[in-house]
């Protein structure tokens, strides 16, 4: 049965294809399959069991697309979808990835140069052959080739955004765990462990008995684009965007071993095997064995697994051999935060961003029934010229603010923004505004191409200012998509200790900002963070989950994070920054 995700992932992977081919995002037929898309997962039923008429009866659906609908529901396939996947592979879709590699700038690549993928761009990029082409030169090409170099695309292996790997991971998931005979299904290896891109994604299936008609399942998975290999209890297929899944089916016994060894890094099991060597013992996905006798000693959950070992259990996101293995033996495994610990959310738009979806209203409303003490309203400040708002908005904003207030004694509210820095480190408003306002996200959305130096200095100053409470998605960075700005660490640190000032922890799988590699080195300083959600609509208050994972790969405790704090603390600790 063709689910209504197997059908949005079909339409969404169609829009993604059509920017090519039309050359724009902004295409007639690219937006009316995205609107399809959304209409079709939040459809009230099964799309599958609709006809032509009633599908088109649902708002954004129109019947071109309804048609592809019924083709994809009856065949398993849309024509053009086809068509498309075989015009544009997945190695000449990473292509647009780069940045200043926009879709028409992919296919004229591909036309004037035979660049296929970012190796052939490497190669062309090295010729000096870009600046033939209309609108690159020298300095164009320079970009290209620091930005590829950044990112770290190219190369034998094909690495993809945690965001995607997300959004694949929950598809073949809900798939295999509606199966018959399937007890769980759950995504390992770098996913469970929250990496910010992956190679291949790991599942496990458990189920009793032999998995033959699973490994038929997962390869009639609408989204599967070629099986490599089959058996009765593991498959490796492609994607259609080209990441290899590997499924592998597993015994209710064998759950715990199975998720230690795919989900911990290489490095990370075999420091578990040393140790189970140390014992006499084996450890392997079926179980931690007595060499000797052949007894099994522990192979049902993870935690039995890690206490057999002499260990604490390990949360996933550490699993990377980076002093793990040693606190665990010694029982001093730190306290990490969890989304339980959160009391407020302080990166929240509404629809006065021009990019925010949902008015004041809606989004406070959402905020009480996540039960917050507290939550910092921070619509964008006006030199970010598209989305800006005025002072007289933010003025008549504070005033419903005040009102609404009664609404929800239990929850503070606090009027904020989101303030642009300049590359001088300056930011939207005069000193004399900027002290109406109750809190200050102040975020790099411009100028990315500075050196580290200047970048840094800019930072600096702007935590220097006694507006600014928190730095928002410090490096800017977008996953897969643009690299974060060049920053000198150690001192952003060691500004955010002299000032007080607390680092965002951005939620958006796009972002996941500070990065994780980045909180590990700050991990002994007296640095401060916030976990925020950067929500533009009231959906994405819930991807708090997300940043929280990160910050756990950063080791981050939650005394550490300022909206872990009750609503006394934290308010006395937002005045004190600001009289600095």
């Amino acid at each position: 049965m063709v689910s209504n995700d197997d059908v949005a992932a079909a339409l969404s992977d169609l829009a993604a294809l059509t920017v090519l081919a039309e050359g724009s995002p902004q295409a007639f037929r690219v937006r009316a399959y995205e609107n399809a898309a959304r209409a079709v997962a939040g459809a009230p039923g099964s799309v599958a069991d609709m006809t032509v008429r009633e599908l088109t009866a649902l708002h954004g659906i129109g019947e071109a697309t309804a048609a592809k609908i019924r083709e994809f529901v009856e065949t398993g396939h849309i024509a053009k979808l086809d068509a498309l996947r075989e015009r544009f592979p997945p190695a000449f879709r990473d292509l647009t990835r780069v940045p200043g590699i926009g879709p028409k700038t992919a296919l004229l690549l591909r036309e004037g140069l035979g660049v296929e993928d970012v190796d052939g761009l490497r190669a062309a990029l090295e010729r000096q052959e870009l600046r033939t082409l209309p609108g690159f030169g020298a300095k164009s090409e320079e970009k290209v080739a620091r930005a590829i170099d950044r990112l770290g695309l190219g190369g034998k292996e094909r690495r993809t955004p945690i965001g995607e790997a997300m959004r694949l991971a929950d598809h073949v998931v809900a798939a295999l765990a509606a199966l018959p005979g399937v007890l769980r299904a759950e995504p390992m290896g770098s996913v469970r462990r929250f990496r910010e891109t992956i190679g291949d994604l790991d599942v496990i299936v458990v189920a009793d008995g032999p998995g033959g008609e699973i490994m038929d399942a997962v390869a009639a998975l609408p989204l599967v684009a070629e099986v490599v290999a089959q058996g009765d209890r593991k498959s490796a297929v492609l994607s259609h965007d080209g990441v290899q899944i590997d499924v592998r089916v597993v015994a209710p016994g064998h759950y715990g071993s199975a998720a230690m060894y795919f989900t911990g890094s290489k490095a990370h099991n075999i420091r578990l095997r040393q140790r189970a060597l140390e014992r006499g013992w084996t450890l392997s996905e079926y179980g931690l064995v007595d060499q000797e006798t052949g007894a099994t000693i522990a192979s049902e959950t993870e935690e039995q697994v890690y206490r057999a070992l002499g260990m604490a259990w390990v949360p996933p996101e550490l699993r990377e051999d980076r002093g793990e293995v040693e606190l665990a033996a010694a029982g001093e495994m730190p306290p990490l935060v969890a989304e339980a610990d959160l009391r407020g959310d302080l990166h929240v738009h509404t629809d006065l961003s021009g990019d925010g979806r949902e008015p004041l209203e809606a989004m406070l409303a959402a905020a009480a029934a996540r039960g917050y003490e507290y939550v910092a309203i921070t619509d964008h400040g006006e030199d970010l010229t598209i989305n800006g708002a005025s002072r007289q908005q933010l003025r008549a904003q504070r005033a419903q603010i005040a009102r609404l207030q009664e609404r929800y004694p239990g929850m503070r509210i606090l009027q904020g923004c989101e303030l642009n820095i300049a590359p001088d480190g300056s930011i939207d408003y005069d000193p004399e505004f900027l002290e109406e306002l109750d809190w200050g996200v102040a975020s790099v959305h411009t100028a990315f191409d500075l050196d580290q130096a200047a970048q840094t200095a800019r930072v600096i100053t702007a935590m220097e200012n006694p507006a600014v409470d928190v730095i928002g998605h410090l490096t800017g960075r977008m996953l897969g998509r643009r690299p974060g700005i060049d920053l000198d660490f150690e001192a952003v640190f060691a500004a955010a200790e002299r000032t007080g000032t607390a680092l965002e922890v951005n939620c958006h799988l796009d972002r996941l900002d500070v990065p994780a590699d980045v909180l590990l080195r700050a991990r002994d300083r007296d640095v401060l963070f916030a976990i925020d959600t950067d929500a533009h609509h009231t959906t994405e208050l819930a991807n708090t989950g997300w940043g929280v994972r990160n910050a756990r790969r950063g080791w981050v405790g939650p005394e550490r994070v300022v909206n872990t704090w009750g609503a006394r603390r934290f308010l006395d600790w937002v005045g004190a920054t600001r009289r600095r």
